[in-house]
């Protein structure tokens, strides 16, 4: 049964930066390459696309639409909706040439949304439609959003609910579906996203040495956050936090890398920054290349910060831990894993986990082992498969 990997159309693959989802589609399909299970990703046409071995089919979209934009304004919304459009009569194309019944493997609200309003259904039954949920809204308590996900998630709630399977990454989403929405739990499954080990992995000390001159990080501390900058990441609240020891630490620097989401939230933090006099140790890293560039960065680090306020997954957590280096978080994963992760309480408890990780030697081997044990993308591929062989 062949499987096709549905491109969300945020940004090309492979990913040219830090787009969590992308990273899914991408890595899944070469765990499936592997296996020799038939696959391809069906992906927006992109005039920026990375060359790649990945087995891509390309959708047409007009030319304005080709670049990446990440800004998420009117023109990245109508972005999504033109190519969504477009990809339902591609893959309406696909079902009406299979001789046999194929996996569409959606990522994104939009795109199974217009799917399941163009294909007709005699074709639709021509596949096992699934679809994995990436959203970080659902593991919130109902009350909070459920006024938010009927106004905004509207198509996400239609996609659940017609899905053959659907895949969560965590059980509080499960249990709002199953609870407030009506889905069958006969056909959610909880599978956790992986991590490329072979790509995210501890680095030579001659390499780090290399790699710390050529950026001007050598002789410092740091500490690394990555992810979109936007209010949701909470880097401000990281960087508040920080201030004291920071100022008594001139050789410790607070690094973070991401797309731009919010503008006016990056002024903030650099605001914050020169007020309090440690702007040269704020450094925006800007988007950082997944993969080997940002290895090199979770090396060098000496702990990784994960403040974000909600988050559906965190695949920055097991990509640090892959990288042997530890991750501090103000609460306990959504997801099992506990070697390299500490907790936080208090502002205070955040500081000294800080000075105990960039001052304490420990092994990024043994940081690693849970990552390389648990979450390979091997053993997520396979559990995928076994669902839709059923």
């Amino acid at each position: 049964m062949k499987v096709y990997e549905i491109g969300t159309g945020y940004t090309p693959i492979p990913a040219t930066m830090g787009a969590a989802t992308e990273i899914v589609v991408e890595e899944l399909t070469r765990a499936f390459r592997k296996q020799n299970v038939p696959v391809e990703i069906i992906d927006i046409k992109a005039s920026d696309r990375k060359q790649s071995d990945l087995p891509i089919s390309e959708v047409w979209v007009p030319g304005c639409f080709t670049g990446t934009d990440v800004k998420l304004g009117i023109m990245h919304k109508l972005k999504r909706v033109v190519y969504s459009v477009c990809l339902a009569q591609k893959l309406k194309n696909v079902l009406k040439k299979s001789p046999e019944k194929v996996v569409l493997h959606f990522h994104n609200q939009y795109n199974m949304f217009f799917f399941l309003k163009f294909v007709p259904e005699r074709l639709r039954k021509k596949a096992v439609l699934a679809y994995t949920v990436h959203s970080y809204i659902w593991p919130d308590e109902w009350e909070k959003i459920r006024e938010t996900v009927h106004k905004r998630y509207f198509q996400e709630i239609f996609c659940v609910q017609n899905a053959d399977c659907v895949f969560v990454l965590n059980q509080k989403t499960a249990e709002n579906f199953t609870t407030h929405l009506g889905v069958s739990s006969e056909r959610i499954y909880r599978i956790d996203n992986g991590v490329n080990t072979d790509v995210y992995l501890p680095l030579r000390q001659q390499e780090k040495i290399s790699f710390a001159e050529k950026t001007g990080l050598q002789g410092k501390k740091m500490i690394l956050q990555v992810g979109s900058v936007c209010e949701r990441k909470n880097q401000l609240t990281a960087v508040q936090m920080l201030k004291e020891y920071l100022r008594k630490h001139q050789e410790v620097v607070y690094a973070y890398a991401g797309g731009v989401i919010d503008a006016e939230y990056q002024e903030k933090i650099k605001t914050f920054a020169e007020q309090n006099a440690i702007a040269e140790q704020v450094r925006y890293l800007g988007e950082l290349t997944p993969g080997e560039e940002l290895n090199l960065y979770y090396n060098l680090a000496g702990v990784t910060v994960f403040p974000s306020k909600l988050e559906a997954f965190g695949l920055v957590i097991i990509e640090s831990i892959a990288a042997g280096t530890p991750v501090l978080m103000p609460s306990e994963p959504l997801f099992s894993i506990h070697n390299g992760v500490n907790i936080y309480t208090s502002e205070e408890t955040f500081v000294k986990l800080i000075d105990h990780c960039l001052n304490d030697e420990y092994s990024r081997e043994s940081v690693r082992n849970e990552a390389v044990a648990s979450y390979g993308w091997d053993k997520v591929s396979q559990e995928c498969r076994k669902i839709w062989e059923k």
